[in-house]
């Protein structure tokens, strides 16, 4: 039932930058929050940043002041801007929507990935 759909990948030179998008549907009456992830061939998918219903955001050490999380004003659309891109931010990105407040549906305290998007920074 829950549905995520990306987009923005893209090649791009280093310094360059990049706005992801996640679309969620599909999750009737429930909040959630949203994550963005990446991961690069022969490492573990990493933790990128996280924007809570209430607009809290974090972000990894790696992205911060250059990565930057937002919703659109329903909420059901997560963005991630990526400024000044390096080489290492390379890795396919996946967003994955946190589900609570369901009222008793089966989704309660679900979890939903995306099928990721590439990101590809050349030097």
């Amino acid at each position: 039932q829950v549905h995520l759909v990306e987009s923005g990948g893209d090649s791009v030179q280093a310094g360059g930058s990049l706005r992801l998008s996640c679309v969620v549907s599909g999750y009737g009456y429930c909040s959630y929050d949203m994550n963005w992830y990446r991961q690069s061939p022969g490492k573990e998918r990493e933790f990128v940043s996280k924007i809570e219903t209430d607009g809290s955001t974090r972000y990894a050490n790696s992205v911060k002041g250059r990565f930057a999380i937002s919703h659109d004003g329903a909420k059901n659309t997560v963005f991630l801007q990526m400024n000044s891109l390096k080489p290492e931010d390379t890795a396919v990105y996946y967003c994955r929507a946190d589900m609570y407040g369901c009222y008793g549906g089966s989704l309660e305290n679900t979890q939903h990935w995306g099928q990721g998007t590439q990101v590809t920074v050349s030097s």
